[in-house]
């Protein structure tokens, strides 16, 4: 599939540049958008033209706010046969090992959580919140915010969780519990992903690569397995990493 109807996407430079385009409903998704990502996902992991992947949101109101509640998604009528969005969306879960820059505006809500618990940097501008409505609804939160809860503290992903609607989260409140890693000017917002994706595309693959599979394995794995297993991943990746090396000057370092 590359005629995308609920997203923009375009390859420049080794980035891999997605622009959810369904700002009519806040880029929400609905069963052509998750269709679209189980497609965008398999090109980003076999294209090797592809080093890094932006994802982004057009419009002024939201980053994403979920499912499309209106449109829906196809369900299968066996609840154990039925697939939740997150195999669709999930970076990780699509055996994407090619960092995932998410570059967040506006509101980002319930399963938009998807993308966010699979990024390996995110950064949203000053006017982002983050919500998780479902328990407002009438609705169980689970898979978004158990993910959650691996990447920033147990308490606050409890708390997103079973506010819903009462609650939001804000940038300051985000950078300070781990959620993002910068918070910067609205209008700042993607030309700092395309930096920090350039940066990350001048490195040879093989070493980024390896490097982000290395640690959200370890993430799944016994504290003893984590210090063994991820020793592998160096010694298959460093012998092939060198030879794309090459003469790389060292760059001009950034205090953050």
């Amino acid at each position: 599939m590359t005629d995308y109807q609920t997203v923009d996407f375009d390859v420049t430079d080794h980035i891999a540049t997605v622009t959810l385009n369904r700002p009519e409903v806040l880029n929400s998704f609905d069963q052509r958008m998750l269709d679209e990502f189980a497609a965008i996902w398999r090109r980003c992991r076999v294209d090797e033209d592809i080093r890094v992947v932006v994802l982004r949101a057009a419009g002024d109101r939201a980053f994403s706010t979920g499912v499309d509640r209106k449109a829906g998604r196809d369900r299968h009528p066996n609840p154990f046969s039925e697939d939740d969005p997150g195999f669709f969306l999930g970076a990780k879960q699509n055996r994407v090992w090619k960092p995932l820059i998410c570059a967040v505006h506006g509101m980002c809500a319930g399963g938009a959580f998807y993308w966010l618990n699979e990024a390996d940097v995110i950064l949203c501008s000053e006017d982002a919140t983050f919500f998780d409505p479902h328990t407002t609804y009438g609705m169980v939160s689970a898979l978004e915010p158990a993910a959650l809860a691996r990447r920033i503290p147990f308490g606050e992903a409890m708390r997103i969780a079973l506010f819903g609607l009462d609650e939001r989260v804000g940038a300051a409140r985000a950078l300070q519990i781990g959620l993002v890693s910068e918070v910067v000017a609205r209008e700042r917002l993607w030309d700092r992903a395309r930096t920090l994706a350039e940066r990350l595309a001048a490195k040879p693959p093989i070493a980024v690569q390896g490097t982000v599979k290395a640690v959200w394995d370890a993430q799944s794995m016994t504290p003893s397995a984590s210090r063994e297993v991820p020793l592998h991943y160096p010694q298959i990746g460093n012998p092939l990493a060198k030879t794309e090396l090459g003469e790389t000057p060292k760059p001009e370092w950034e205090l953050r």
